[in-house]
């Protein structure tokens, strides 16, 4: 092809006009001397480097390496402006007077998440930490080094209070969702700050639920602080070698008493996400005169408060062994650590570990789903916005229906997440503040794995299908449209794994020995009481009430069959409670037509999975046997397991 445009140019202007043409670069514009040039009729932009007028023949990429068109990209506006759905939420639940307020600080805040924080989102995604071990002197020193957008978010995080606000309690019980449509905004855009945040907060409310003890009130003041030079982040060191959710089997670390009255832990923690954190709680076994774990079970667990490093700076008897090469969330600084004697301090009563450590629990797998609804929502933001940018087979794709139509899809989904997470974040304000009556309390425990187990999933699905939307562009790095997908992706698997958290689910029914099924069709039946007023809700109310009683039916007449459907029975719950939800929310004064038909295309889906599977006999002993029959089968060592 080169050789035949050199042929067809010589022919035309012959050896003078090609020695001209042969001594200008390879990407600027051939000129010819004293020559009358053919023009080109192609306009092009400014920043363009293709055929210009004095390309001779006129050609398009005749001798240019790029064509004219550049596709624009999508922006990201205001992420609380942008948002209908999050402001008709506030509008409904917040009293005037809150509302005023939080909307004054969430707009205000969405204009920096744009004209600050996502540019340093992206420069931590492209500037990931590193572990520098040694010292130029050869002395050992183990420092995690992170990039500068990394140290400004701590102190975006606190000038902004996205933990303190829930503690300083300005607006009471409504302290908590403020905070909570706070992280909603910021965390598609904190190069995964939301994390080291989400542990900070889980530790302040284990401090608050302990009572404060005088040993951890300085960490308190600190984890709630809006000074940046003053405010600490913590790490939750639970996971050892042998796992995370099996903490009862899988942790070996030994806690030594010393005669001062604090101990020295030994061990090997596999998997600390924030390594870089100022603190940490952590679980491990008091150990006995023979340096030997004095119980063995989660029983032997006891909960220790450690400070990172000393008052020099120098680490507190940590090795950091090695970063953790991950899939995504990069961004994040996550090691495994040896703790060689590190000093720390009992919190609670020896053996009560696995209980002082829930609150914290519970907080970080709010701030999880926190993060998969905005993931979510960040996506089809940036997708809507590209619809109306992009064109193919000769109009916007933002007017093709099919394209709608899967974008539709995917608002629902997020709609519903959003409504769910919300809900816990408002129960977990009454209990921020004592206000929890009994049966807020039930919603509150059993919400807390349901609304982690399925808005995973349902970011998950979302990435995957929003990155589609963008086509090739949606596969190439340096979009940034790849990180909401990989990020998406450890959110079914920290803080507890979807099956882990469907079991979660049955223990919490078992503990309550009933009482909190019957909360749970009770909160149904009260929000759909105003929707089966409106004609255009009373099939989808219909739908919801027979979903959430047949799994209800389900639990209590297939006891033996329970752990099986776990999963399933699990998600079947999630499905219809934001069914009743949704439904609420259409039935609302303020809702629009856009709440009525979100509301009706949630209920058109399967909402009772555990009773389509019992329909099946998928959770019968011969089903479940042919089930590890047909996943072992010629694997080689069948005949052994």
């Amino acid at each position: 092809m080169f050789s035949c445009s050199i042929l067809r140019y010589y022919l035309r202007y012959g050896t003078k006009s090609w020695k001209t043409l042969t001594t200008v670069g390879p990407s600027s514009t051939p000129t010819v001397e004293n020559e009358a040039q053919p023009t080109s009729d192609v306009k092009m932009p400014d920043d363009s480097i293709a055929v210009s007028k004095q390309t001779p023949g006129g050609f398009p990429f005749a001798t240019a390496r790029i064509g004219p068109f550049f596709q624009e990209q999508p922006t990201l506006h205001n992420p609380f402006k942008d948002d209908q759905y999050l402001q008709r939420y506030l509008q409904r639940v917040l009293p005037p007077e809150v509302h005023r307020d939080v909307v004054a600080d969430l707009d205000r805040f969405g204009r920096r998440v744009v004209a600050e924080i996502d540019a340093l989102g992206r420069e931590c995604e492209t500037q990931p930490p590193s572990l520098r071990r040694y010292a130029a002197w050869g002395r050992r020193t183990d420092d995690v080094a992170t990039c500068a957008a990394w140290r400004r978010q701590h102190a975006v995080a606190a000038e902004e209070g996205l933990v303190a606000a829930a503690y300083e309690r300005s607006h009471g019980a409504w302290s908590r969702l403020h905070q909570l449509a706070k992280l909603y905004l910021y965390a598609p855009s904190s190069g995964l700050y939301s994390c080291p945040l989400a542990m900070t907060d889980g530790a302040a409310k284990l401090v608050e639920t302990a009572g404060r003890p005088a040993s951890l009130e300085r960490a308190f003041e600190r984890l709630t602080s809006r000074d940046p030079a003053r405010f600490w982040t913590s790490g939750q060191w639970m996971t050892e070698r042998q796992g995370g959710s099996d903490v009862g089997t899988g942790t070996e670390t030994l806690a030594k008493p010393h005669r001062d009255g604090s101990f020295r832990l030994y061990g090997y923690k596999w998997f600390t996400s924030a390594t870089d954190a100022n603190m940490a709680f952590t679980l491990a076994r008091v150990a006995d005169a023979d340096d030997r774990p004095k119980q063995k079970g989660s029983k032997g667990l006891s909960l220790f408060y450690l400070e990172t490093r000393d008052e020099s700076g120098k680490l507190n008897n940590i090795t950091v062994e090695r970063l953790k090469d991950k899939l995504g969330t990069r961004q994040l600084p996550t090691a495994e650590l040896i703790l060689d004697g590190a000093v720390a301090h009992k919190v609670g009563e020896e053996g009560s570990g696995v209980l002082g450590i829930v609150p914290m629990l519970t907080i970080t797998r709010l701030h999880n789903s926190v993060s998969a609804v905005a993931g979510m929502r960040r996506m089809i933001s940036l997708s809507r916005d590209y619809s109306t940018k992009r064109t193919a087979f000769g109009k916007l794709i933002c007017d093709h229906p099919l394209h709608m139509q899967t974008l539709a899809r995917l608002e629902v989904e997020t709609r519903g997440a959003f409504l769910l997470v919300m809900e816990v974040g408002r129960l977990l304000g009454l209990d921020d503040v004592g206000g929890a009556s009994d049966h807020d309390m039930l919603m509150l425990r059993i919400l807390t794995p349901l609304v982690k187990l399925y808005t995973a999933k349902q970011a998950m699905k979302v990435a995957s299908e929003g990155l589609e939307s963008f086509g090739g562009q949606g596969f190439m790095e340096d979009t940034g449209l790849p990180t909401l997908f990989r990020d998406a992706q450890v959110l079914s698997i920290w803080e507890g794994t979807t099956n882990v958290l469907s079991l979660d689910v049955l223990r919490c029914l078992m503990k309550s020995r009933g009482s909190t099924l019957h909360a749970f069709m009770d909160d149904i039946h009260a929000r759909l009481e105003p929707a089966r007023e409106v004609e255009a809700l009373r099939e989808a109310c219909s739908t919801v009430d027979m979903a959430a009683q047949g799994s209800i039916d389900f639990a209590h007449g297939h006891m033996d069959e329970l752990t099986t459907a776990a999963r399933d029975f699990s998600f079947s719950l999630a499905r219809a409670y934001i069914g009743a939800l949704l439904l609420e929310a259409a039935a609302s004064k303020s809702a629009t037509n856009s709440d009525v038909l979100t509301a009706q295309r949630w209920c058109d889906k399967r909402l009772d999975l555990v009773g389509n599977g019992n329909r099946r006999g998928a959770y019968r002993v011969d089903s479940t046997k042919a089930e590890r029959e047909l996943v072992m089968e010629g694997h080689p060592t069948t005949s052994k397991l």
